[in-house]
C-alpha cells in the first residue's frame, strides 16, 4: 500500500492524528498536485499543523496547479480570519496619518482598493499578495530586528530613507535619530515611498501612530522626493538653530554594538583600536566582563542606598556630577543605564552631541579564557558549552538594550591557537617567577587549550539567540590586507558613517604607531606569523581536520591537513603526538604540585584552588587528558548535529564580505 492510499485508509477509519502523519509524508514526497491537495486539505481541515497546510498550498498556487482553488482555500482559512484586524490597524493609521502635518498627501485609498492583501503566516509574519499580477511574495516579518541596510552612511545631510517597510527598522530610526530641536538644525528622517497605493497597503501590517508624536519623520511619496530637504523656516516657521544642542541621556542611548570575543588572540584588540576615536561610538578600554558585572552590580546597590542626591554626589565623587542626578533620578534603575554612564563617564570618549545620531555603545566583554566543552544531548545532537560565551549572551547589562548589533572577529584558528600558547606560557612563567618572589597569589597552569579550540563553536549560533540574531563575523586578515574594503563593509553592517578614525588605530583617541613587521595597527605582519615554537603539525593537523567545516565556510585554505578522511587508527596517531601541549600542561602542572609541596614546608597560604588541584597527580591529569579527547573525538567522529541549550539548530554566522572593488590585496587564503 502506498502512501496516499494509507493516508486515505487512516482517515476512514477516523485514525486523525496517524493520518495526519500520513499525509504529512503525502506532502514531503514527490506526489502529485492533486495528491498533495488532498493531503493539505486534510490536515487542515483536521486541526492539523496549519503551517505544513499553509506551506503545502503556497506551493501548489506557485507552481501554478489548483490556483483557484488554493487562493479560495487560503483565503478563507487565513486571510478572511483576520481581515478585521488589518482593516482596523489601516483606519487607524489613516486617521493618525491624515492629521500629521509631515505627510503631504491624504487621498489614502479605500481598504478594498490596496493593492496588496496580507495573508498572516504566524504572529508576526505574513505573506503579501499582489491582487493584480495574482503574486505572492515571500515571507516577511515586520518586527524581525535585524537592521538592514546603512542608514547612517552619510549624516552631512538629513537621513533619507526609501521603502523602509519595516516596523523594527522604523522604530530604531526613531530611536536612534536625534530630534532636530536637541541638534539644533533639521534632523528629520525623511521617509520616500515610489508609489502611493503601496504605502497604503503596509499600514494595514505596519503602525505608525506611536512614531508620530515626536514628528520626527517626513514622509515623501513619488515626486515628492524633490523636496528633500525641506526649509522649515520657510515652510513652517520654524528656525531649528535657536535651539541649543543637548546633552545625550542615558535612555536615549539604546543601541549597542557587540564586539564578541571568539576566542583568546583573535585580534579583538586590533578591531577596538580601529573604532577606537569613532564619533558616532562610546568606547572605552578593553574590560574584564566579570570587573564590569561586578562595578555595575555593586554601583546599582550602593544608589540604591543613596537617602539624598547630595549624597549620592558625595559618596560617587569620581563620577562627573551631571552622571550622578540623571541616575539617582531613574525610575527602575537598571544594569544597562549603569553601563550607558560608565561608558559617559569615559573623559576619553566624549560623544559628540551635535552629531545627527544617538551614540552607540561599542563593548567587547573581556575574558582572560573561553573554555569550551561538549555536551551530547539524548537525541545524539552536539551541545557546545562554553561559561564564558553564556555569561555574555545572559548578560542583564547587554539585553536591556533595544538595538543590538554583533560583530565576532575570527583569526585562522591554527595561528590563533599559537598565539594563545604563546601567551599562556609566558602567563605561567611570569606567575610562576612572582609566586617565587613572594609577590603572586596563584600558580598558573595551562589546560588543554587545543581541544578548546577543536570544541570551540562560538561562530555559531541559533536563531533564536537575540544577540546574535544580527550579527556578522569578520576575519582578522581581511581586515589587516584589506583595511578599506573591509572596514567600509563593516561600517556598513553596522550601521555607521566610515570615518576617517578607521583609518588609524588609536587607544583613548591617541594614535597608535608601532614598529613596522611587529604587527602594530595595520602592518600585516600578525597575519603570516606561525608560531612554530608553540604548536606542532599533529595539533594543527587535528584542528584542521575537526573544524574543516569551518575552515571551508569561511574561506581558509588547510595548510596541515591533506584533505583526506582520516580513519580511527591516524586519529590516535595524531593523539599521541601532542608533545608540545602535553610538554607545557605536564610543566605547568609539576610545577604547581612542587609549589603547593613547598609552600606547606614554611607555611605560606595555599589558594583553595591550587591545594585542590594538587590532589591529581601528574599522571592522572594525563589520563584524564586522554581519556576526554577520547571522549570528544568519538562523538565529533560521528559529524553531528550542533545544537543549542533549547535544541535548536545552530548555524555558521554569516561572513562579512569586504567591498570587492576597494581590494587592495588577494582575499587571503
Amino acid at each position: 500500500m502506498n502512501t496516499i492510499d494509507a493516508a486515505r485508509r487512516l482517515a476512514q477509519l477516523g485514525q486523525i492524528q496517524e493520518a495526519q502523519r500520513a499525509y504529512a509524508l503525502v506532502l514531503g514526497e514527490d506526489n502529485t498536485p492533486a495528491h498533495r491537495l488532498e493531503g493539505a486539505v486534510y490536515i487542515l481541515q483536521s486541526g492539523g499543523s496549519y503551517k505544513l497546510s499553509y506551506t503545502a498550498l503556497l506551493g501548489l498556487y506557485q507552481e501554478g496547479a489548483f490556483r483557484d482553488e488554493t487562493l479560495e482555500i487560503m483565503t478563507g482559512a487565513f486571510y478572511q480570519p483576520n481581515v478585521r484586524a488589518l482593516r482596523a490597524r489601516y483606519d487607524k493609521n489613516c486617521k493618525a496619518l491624515a492629521k500629521y502635518p509631515y505627510l503631504f498627501r491624504k487621498d489614502f485609498l479605500p481598504f478594498d482598493q490596496l493593492p496588496i492583501q496580507f495573508y498572516p503566516y504566524d504572529d508576526s509574519g505574513y505573506l503579501p499578495f499582489h491582487r493584480e499580477e495574482g503574486r505572492f511574495d515571500g515571507y516577511v516579518d515586520v518586527k524581525t530586528p535585524v537592521v538592514s541596510r546603512n542608514f547612517f552612511a552619510d549624516l552631512d545631510k538629513p537621513v533619507l530613507a526609501g521603502e523602509v517597510f519595516s516596523q523594527y527598522e522604523l522604530e530604531y530610526l526613531h530611536d536612534n535619530v536625534r530630534p532636530s530641536e536637541a541638534v539644533g538644525r533639521d534632523n528629520h528622517v525623511y521617509l520616500h515611498y515610489g508609489d502611493w497605493g503601496t504605502f497604503c497597503a503596509w499600514l494595514q501590517v505596519l503602525d505608525f501612530r506611536p512614531l508620530l508624536k515626536s514628528r520626527k519623520f517626513v514622509l515623501l511619496v513619488g515626486p515628492e522626493l524633490e523636496h528633500y530637504p525641506i526649509n522649515f523656516q520657510d515652510r513652517f516657521q520654524i528656525d531649528y538653530s535657536k535651539y541649543p544642542v543637548k546633552p545625550v541621556s542615558i535612555r536615549e542611548i539604546n543601541r549597542l554594538i557587540w564586539h564578541a570575543q571568539l576566542s583568546t588572540h583573535n585580534g579583538g584588540d586590533f578591531f577596538n583600536e580601529v573604532f577606537d576615536d569613532h564619533p558616532n561610538l562610546l568606547t572605552n578600554t578593553s574590560l574584564m566582563m566579570d570587573s564590569v558585572e561586578g562595578l555595575v552590580s555593586k554601583f546599582l546597590g550602593e544608589m540604591a542606598r543613596m537617602g539624598s542626591l547630595q549624597e549620592a554626589l558625595e559618596h560617587f565623587s569620581s563620577w562627573r556630577p551631571e552622571l550622578i542626578r540623571e541616575l539617582f533620578g531613574l525610575k527602575d534603575r537598571t544594569g544597562k543605564d549603569v553601563l550607558v554612564a560608565l561608558f559617559l563617564n569615559n573623559a576619553a570618549a566624549q560623544p559628540d552631541y551635535s552629531a545627527r545620531i544617538v551614540p552607540a555603545v561599542f563593548f567587547q566583554p573581556h575574558f582572560e579564557n573561553i573554555f569550551y566543552s561538549l555536551g551530547v544531548t539524548e537525541e545524539g545532537c552536539v551541545l557546545p558549552r562554553s561559561e564564558q560565551a553564556d555569561q555574555a549572551r545572559q548578560s542583564p547589562m547587554l539585553q536591556g538594550f533595544r538595538y543590538v548589533k554583533t560583530f565576532v572577529p575570527m583569526r585562522r584558528p591554527t595561528t590563533s591557537y599559537g598565539a594563545t600558547i604563546r601567551f599562556m606560557v609566558d602567563g605561567a612563567r611570569r606567575k610562576r617567577e612572582e609566586w617565587e618572589a613572594g609577590q603572586g597569589e596563584m600558580v598558573s597552569v595551562i589546560q588543554d587549550t587545543l581541544f578548546c579550540y577543536i570544541l570551540n563553536r562560538s561562530f555559531m549560533a541559533s536563531r533564536e539567540d537575540r544577540l546574535y540574531r544580527d550579527s556578522r563575523l569578520v576575519r582578522f586578515e581581511d581586515g589587516k590586507l584589506n583595511p578599506e574594503a573591509t572596514f567600509r563593509a563593516l561600517a556598513a553592517f553596522l550601521d555607521l558613517p566610515y570615518t576617517g578614525s578607521m583609518r588609524y588605530c588609536s587607544y583613548l583617541g591617541q594614535r597608535m604607531e608601532g614598529p613596522e613587521g611587529e604587527g602594530a595597527g595595520f602592518d600585516p605582519g600578525s597575519v603570516y606569523r606561525t608560531y612554530d615554537n608553540y604548536a606542532n603539525d599533529a595539533e594543527r593537523r587535528l584542528i584542521e581536520y575537526y573544524l574543516r567545516d569551518v575552515y571551508e565556510f569561511y574561506g581558509y585554505g588547510f595548510q596541515f591537513w591533506d584533505g583526506k578522511p582520516m580513519d580511527g587508527a591516524e586519529i590516535q596517531r595524531l593523539l599521541g603526538e601532542l608533545d608540545v601541549i602535553d610538554g607545557h600542561i605536564r610543566e605547568t602542572w609539576t610545577y604547581l604540585c612542587q609549589a603547593v609541596d613547598e609552600a606547606e614546608k614554611i607555611g605560606r597560604p595555599v589558594p583553595p584552588e591550587m591545594a585542590q588541584a594538587r590532589k591529581t597527580s601528574i599522571q592522572e591529569r594525563m589520563e584524564e587528558l586522554r581519556e576526554s579527547r577520547r571522549r570528544i573525538v568519538e562523538a565529533l567522529d560521528r559529524e553531528p548535529r550542533f545544537v543549542d541549550g533549547q535544541g535548536q539548530p545552530l548555524a555558521m554566522m554569516a561572513r562579512l564580505e569586504p567591498v570587492p572593488e576597494l581590494l587592495e590585496r588577494p582575499l587571503y587564503r
